[in-house]
């Protein structure tokens, strides 16, 4: 999946997410105050911690959070229905992502990246017990990311990245709907 992300004419940022199934959509941010752009750190954060059920992978699996709209493209005949699983499905890992997410954005915005392992550590064990799942080097690796990904955006006004098929997550089979072949008797 394609994402642009550019200034808006609100002076915030938008997201413009060009799917495979041809659909186009845009996130708006709100994110005037900041430098950084909230949803690049979405981004940077999932893409490097490889998390499917984040923003971007819940997108290219079909969801549309409530403040979307659609640009282009002919959604599916259950698009809404979809949606609703998929965002079902990654409830808990969205509300993760926007943790990290948040941390890593804080690190960069207050311009001390190196800042981004212990507040990642921290947050993560204000939800779970031990060590996060990634080491310090990759929680500095999104911190990175996040940097040059602002630095881009600052200089040229947009930012052109692609969201890879392998974090997009399965979408969650409707219920009471059976596969396979029924017996013949």
């Amino acid at each position: 999946m394609l994402v642009v992300f550019a200034h808006s004419t609100t002076g915030s940022t938008v997201a413009t997410m060009h799917r495979g199934d041809g659909v186009v959509l845009q996130l708006p941010g709100y994110d005037r105050k900041y430098r950084v752009p909230h949803d690049l750190a979405h981004y940077a954060t999932e893409r490097t911690f490889e998390m499917s059920g984040g923003v971007f992978g819940s997108i290219a699996a079909g969801a549309v959070f409530s403040n979307m709209r659609v640009l282009g493209g002919r959604p599916r005949h259950d698009a809404a229905a979809r949606s609703k699983r998929v965002l079902d499905g990654c409830k808990q890992s969205l509300g993760l992502a926007e943790l990290l997410a948040g941390m890593v954005h804080h690190a960069v915005e207050t311009g001390i990246p190196e800042q981004a392992p212990a507040l990642v550590r921290r947050a993560w064990g204000a939800l779970e017990t031990g060590e996060p799942p990634w080491p310090d080097a990759r929680i500095a690796e999104a911190a990175q990311l996040l940097t040059e990904l602002a630095a881009d955006f600052e200089a040229a006004g947009t930012v052109r990245v692609t969201w890879p098929d392998h974090l997009v997550p399965a979408t969650p089979t409707p219920r009471g709907v059976r596969r396979g072949r029924r017996g013949r008797t």
